[in-house]
Parts: structure tokens; C-alpha cells; sequence
């Protein structure tokens, strides 16, 4: 294992190491890519090489075939007389290219030659059925052959292949027409090789390829090793691929295939190659669609020979970079590791809590002044964070203290009814009451207790559902000023021990219609006309409902911009306007020792809130200080009445215990 080490070491060798091999790669890299492009470059020129060459095999073939035709229709020849016949020959040879090795004409009657222009034979008479039998047209059909023969002229080549030196001879001939006759006479013959088909100036072994010819039985006609002219590629140690590539040029491909040597050791070959029609033809030829396939063939090393400089060059190249990144290297690992250093001993200083001064952004790279401000901003958010967290703390203890404050309120709320439940039962049980109307009030009270207990217990139990997530409501089209009706009543009693007057004001036409759910809309009104009741001890209490159009906390697209508007207005104790937000926290009342006397446990607001958010509502309060009275105003979305029902369940399926009220 070894120890830890500078930082500035660590980015030298990391540095070194990456930088490197990708270097290297990278050089690999474009070297295969010089490769690849000089290759595909090698492959286009030899196929269009090959696309020429066969276009040249057709042109001079079909050059010689209309020369031929032309010759065989002059005078000269028609004539018959021998001196004019064999001056004629002697003129058309020097018009014809140098693959032309003899011009012959031959007597048909004789079967013998009457002129030539070589020292030999071209070849046996055309057979009789040449020429059929007319006496009413001329036919002048030429008559093609090849023969391979041994090449004479060709010197010996030393290889371990034993055939001899060899070439194609393609044999012309046409019929001469004597002057009115309708068979023919004579006959004009003419032999070429398939040699010297390069172009002047390609050089054998360049892009340009030598020329090889193979037919479509698989016979090489041509080659640049005459000792393979006239065998088959199956004795070829690439067969596979030669026959390959036969059959893609003779379906019409124009492509290029890579090929083994034909002779000595092996050695890769590129090979452009496509197909032209035969310029053989003959009346008792049975393969009517004889086709021959040419290929310009070059060596690999040859289509690749850019490459060696382009391989030097990069070489040099290497070692250039290899030197510049090295000292790159070592001036880019001192200006990075100078200002890492200064941050790992500013942080020591922070650790020893010895660093007064924030930490300098003044260093010659961006980046680390960045970090540098980034760093001094992230201690500053520490310290804050800190002091947030010793402000949570303490209010943390200030919940827990409420929290037990609302246990001590909690219980005497709940002992005072029960108290007076047990009481009055009692007094009923043991009959102590003068007559039955006096058991009756004593009921009612324990009734009256019963039903203050029951809806503490109710508000206790949706706080807890709040805050568990498990309350829901149902959202329907609702008779809003029913349910004001309802709770004012339910008030009414209250209010008139009291000597309060419970009003209402409506400035809409009636009914109005809001979206909510009914049992909780009423536990809403209830809770703030209670409210309003419980803290008010003379005056009036004025319920005001009014309709408004335009942008407010409920007006959502799904409900329209009509909302509902609910004022509840009291003229008691009022509330300082810093405790608003407070009096919607559970277990909080602004002043236990003002409130004490009026009861409560300080939930009701709270709960009245999150159903208010649960039916897409709000609630707010508003006072002008203490003892200037309270306004609390609900807003609702507005519906339109018989709006179908729909269930919106934004908490889970509520508790059974919920509809107890």
C-alpha cells in the first residue's frame, strides 16, 4: 500500500497517463483512417480502370468489325484481281491499330489464300453453311473466332508454373461480293491479339491496373503472365474469390474485390472489374450470351504506396507531441497545484478554526477563483444554517411547551363537561330532583355537556386526520346560504343569552351555489360564527355574502372567475394583527390568560383552514388591533346548481368517526 502523495504528482502522472495512450490512439486512429481513405481511393480508380478497359476491348473490337465490313465492300477486293488485292492489303494494314498481326483474303472455291499480309495461314475456310443459300439478298455476316496459341514472339518466364507463354487470337472474317453475284467469292480475314490494351502512358502496377479478360466459362484470355492465358481460374489458388467475383460482374455489378496472387508466393491483390459483351460471335455458337469479364488487378502494396510518407510524417509527429505534452505537462500541473495547495491550507486553517479572513479569490485560473467564492459562500450558508438550526431548536421547545399547554387545556376542557355529565346523571339517578321537569333540565344539561365533550373529541380527531393525511372530502354543488341558515341557528340560542344580534347580508340573488362539501362547509360556518359568539360581548354579529368576478385564490380555470365571498363580522375582542398567522397553527391561542374564560382549544381555526384548502377555498382574518372586533372571510368557487356530483379525494378515505358531529 503505498502513502498519500502531493496532489501536484498525482496530476503529472494522471496527466501523462491519459494523455498518452489517447495520443497514441488518436494517431492510430488517423493513420487507419489515411489507410482506409488511400484504399477506397485505390478501389474506385481500379474499377473505373476496369470500366475503361472494357469499354476499350468493345470500341476496338467493334472498330475492327466496321472496318472489316467497309474493306469487304470496296472495289479492289471485289474485283478479284490479285495485285490490286494484295495492294489493298498492304494499305489497310497500316491503317489498323498494332494488335493486328495478319490480313488475309481467301478463294472459298479453293480454300486457299490469294493475299496476305503475313507469312501463314490465318485459319481453316468458314464452314459452308456461312453463308446460305440467297438469290435474292446479300448477306455479309462477319465470322468471329478465338483460338489461344502459343506466343512465339514472348520470351520464356521463369516461374514454377509449366505451361508455355500464350495469347487470345481473335479471328474477323467477312465475305467479298464479286460485282453482281449472289454468293460470295472470296472472304477478307483479320487476326488480332488482345495485347497492348493499356493506355499510352499507364505504367504496369499503378491505379490504373494491368488488364485482365476472363470469359464466362471461367478461361483467362488475357494476363500480364502469358504463361496463364488459356487456363482456367479453377486451377487458381483463389478460385473461390475469382469465381466470386465472375459471377458478381456477370449479373452487371461494376465493383472491386480483393484477390491472392495467381502465381509465386501469395500476395493480396486489389481488383476492379466489370463485364462487357463477348466480341465473338459465330452463326454455330450455342452460348448466345457469351460475356467477358474485365479486371484491372494491382498489388496492395502498389494501391497503398501514399501511405509511407503519410506513416513517416505521423511518426515525427508522435514524437513532437509526445515532447510538448510532457513539458505542457509539467507548466499546466504548476499552475493547478499552486492554488489547490493555498485551498487545502486555508482548510486546514478553517478546521483549526484559526482562519479569521475569508479565503482570497484573486488566483491566475477562473475556475478557482470560482471555487474559491463558491467555498467562502458555502461557509457563510453553514454558519446560517447553523443559526437556523438553534432557531429551530428553540422553536422546537416552544411547540413542545404549547403542545403541553393544549394538554393542560385539553383535559380541563374535557374534565369540565364530563364533570357536569356525571353530575347531572347522577342527581337524576339518585333522585334528588323535586319533579320530572326538573329531571328534564337536568338532562339537557348532561345532553348539552355530552355534545360539547363530542365535539371536542370531533376536533382532536380531524387535527390528528390532518396531519396523518387520511381526511377527504366530496366535492358537490352546495345551497350556500342553507348551510349560513343552519349554523346561524345553531348559534341563535348563544347569541341571545348573550344579547347578540345575528344578522345576515346577501348582495347576490338567492340561492347561491358553491362547489364543496356540505358536512364540511357547515363545520366552517359553525366554527366561525361560534367563534365570533364565543369572543363577542355586546354588539352584533353580521354575516355578509356577496358574489365577485376576476383573479383570486379560488377562481381556478376549471371553475370559471366567479367566486364566492363570506364575511363573518363581530364586534368583540378583536386580534393583534402580528397573531393572525398564528390563530391557523393547531394547539396555539394568542393569550391563554385573556382567553381562558372563554374556553376553546385553540383548533378550530386550524382545522377550518385545512378543510377550506381541501374544497379548493380559502380563509383569512382580518382586525384593525384589540377591541376593534374581527372579520374572518371565507371564498369559495362558485357552481351552478344540479352540476353533477364529483368525488375529489385529496387525502385518503376518511375515518368513520368523521361524520360524528
Amino acid at each position: 500500500m503505498f502513502g498519500p502523495t502531493s496532489f501536484r504528482r498525482i496530476l503529472l502522472s494522471r496527466i501523462l497517463l491519459l494523455s498518452v495512450p489517447v495520443l497514441l490512439i488518436g494517431q492510430y486512429v488517423t493513420y487507419r483512417k489515411a489507410r482506409s481513405s488511400l484504399l477506397e481511393t485505390a478501389r474506385q480508380n481500379l474499377t473505373e480502370s476496369a470500366i475503361r478497359k472494357g469499354n476499350r476491348i468493345e470500341e476496338r473490337s467493334n472498330s475492327l468489325k466496321t472496318q472489316l465490313r467497309l474493306a469487304s465492300e470496296t472495289a479492289a477486293l471485289e474485283s478479284g484481281s490479285v495485285p490490286r488485292i494484295q495492294a489493298f492489303l498492304d494499305n489497310f494494314r497500316e491503317q489498323l491499330p498494332d494488335t493486328v498481326t495478319c490480313l488475309e483474303v481467301t478463294d472459298l472455291e479453293t480454300q486457299t489464300a490469294i493475299a496476305q499480309t503475313c507469312n501463314d495461314q490465318i485459319f481453316s475456310p468458314p464452314p459452308p453453311t456461312w453463308w446460305p443459300e440467297s438469290e435474292t439478298s446479300l448477306n455479309r455476316t462477319l465470322f468471329i473466332t478465338a483460338d489461344i496459341a502459343e506466343n512465339v514472339n514472348s520470351a520464356p518466364v521463369a516461374t514454377s508454373n509449366t505451361l508455355k507463354p500464350r495469347r487470345t487470337e481473335i479471328t474477323l472474317s467477312a465475305p467479298i461480293y464479286p460485282e453482281e453475284a449472289t454468293r460470295p467469292r472470296y472472304a477478307i480475314s483479320l487476326r488480332s491479339v488482345l495485347e497492348q490494351l493499356d493506355e499510352p502512358g499507364e505504367r504496369a502496377g499503378s491505379l490504373t491496373g494491368e488488364t485482365v479478360v476472363i470469359d464466362n466459362q471461367g478461361v483467362i484470355l488475357e494476363h500480364p503472365r502469358p504463361q496463364l492465358v488459356g487456363s482456367n481460374i479453377e486451377s487458381q489458388p483463389n478460385f473461390e474469390r475469382m469465381q466470386s467475383l465472375v459471377n458478381s460482374a456477370l449479373v452487371g455489378n461494376q465493383n472491386f474485390q480483393h484477390l491472392l496472387s495467381f502465381t509465386g508466393p501469395e500476395k493480396e491483390l486489389l481488383s476492379g472489374y466489370t463485364a462487357i459483351d463477348s466480341p465473338i460471335s459465330s452463326v454455330d455458337d450455342e452460348d448466345e450470351d457469351r460475356r467477358w469479364v474485365v479486371l484491372a488487378v494491382t498489388p496492395l502494396d502498389n494501391a497503398l504506396a501514399g501511405l509511407e510518407p503519410i506513416r513517416q510524417v505521423m511518426f515525427n509527429l508522435v514524437l513532437g507531441l509526445l515532447a510538448a505534452n510532457l513539458i505542457a505537462t509539467l507548466y499546466l500541473a504548476q499552475d493547478l497545484a499552486r492554488p489547490v495547495e493555498k485551498l487545502g491550507e486555508y482548510a486546514r486553517n478553517i478546521e483549526c478554526n484559526t482562519a479569521s479572513d475569508p479565503m482570497p479569490a484573486k488566483f491566475f485560473i477562473q475556475e478557482f477563483n470560482q471555487l474559491s467564492k463558491a467555498l467562502n459562500r458555502a461557509i457563510e450558508r453553514l454558519k446560517t444554517w447553523a443559526q437556523e438550526l438553534e432557531d429551530a431548536w428553540t422553536e422546537s421547545k416552544n411547540a413542545n411547551r404549547l403542545k403541553s399547554e393544549f394538554l393542560a387545556t385539553i383535559s380541563h376542557e374535557l374534565r369540565t363537561p364530563l364533570n357536569g355529565i356525571i353530575g347531572s346523571l347522577r342527581l337524576v339517578r339518585d333522585g334528588f330532583c323535586d319533579d320530572e321537569a326538573e329531571e328534564q333540565e337536568f338532562l339537557q344539561r348532561a345532553d348539552d355537556a355530552a355534545v360539547h365533550l363530542l365535539g371536542i373529541i370531533n376536533d382532536i380527531l380531524d387535527i390528528s386526520k390532518i396531519e396523518a393525511g387520511t381526511l377527504s372530502v366530496v366535492i358537490e354543488s352546495v345551497d350556500l346560504m342553507k348551510l349560513i341558515a343552519e349554523a346561524m341557528e345553531l348559534n341563535q340560542a348563544a347569541a341571545r343569552d348573550k344579547g347578540l344580534v345575528l344578522s345576515t347580508q346577501v348582495a347576490a340573488e338567492t340561492p347561491i351555489w358553491v362547489r364543496a362539501d356540505a358536512a364540511k362547509l357547515k363545520q366552517v360556518l359553525l366554527n366561525a360564527i361560534g367563534n365570533a359568539v364565543k369572543f363577542t360581548e355586546t354588539g352584533e354579529i353580521s354575516v355578509q355574502v356577496r358574489v365577485e368576478t376576476g383573479t383570486s385564490d379560488v377562481s381556478m380555470a376549471q371553475y370559471g372567475t366567479q367566486y364566492v365571498v363570506v364575511d363573518i363580522i363581530d364586534t368583540g375582542i378583536g386580534v393583534d394583527p402580528a397573531d393572525f398567522e398564528k390563530l391557523f397553527k393547531p394547539f396555539v391561542m394568542v393569550d391563554g390568560s385573556k382567553t381562558r374564560r372563554f374556553g376553546g382549544t385553540g383548533l378550530g381555526l386550524a382545522i377550518s383552514r385545512n378543510l377550506m384548502d381541501m374544497m379548493n377555498g380559502s380563509i383569512r382574518l382580518d382586525s384593525a388591533g384589540v377591541g376593534s372586533g374581527t372579520t374572518v372571510t371565507l371564498e369559495l368557487p362558485m357552481a351552478q346548481k344540479n352540476v353533477s356530483l364529483e368525488k375529489t379525494s385529496t387525502l385518503a378515505e376518511a375515518d368513520s368517526d368523521s361524520d360524528l358531529r
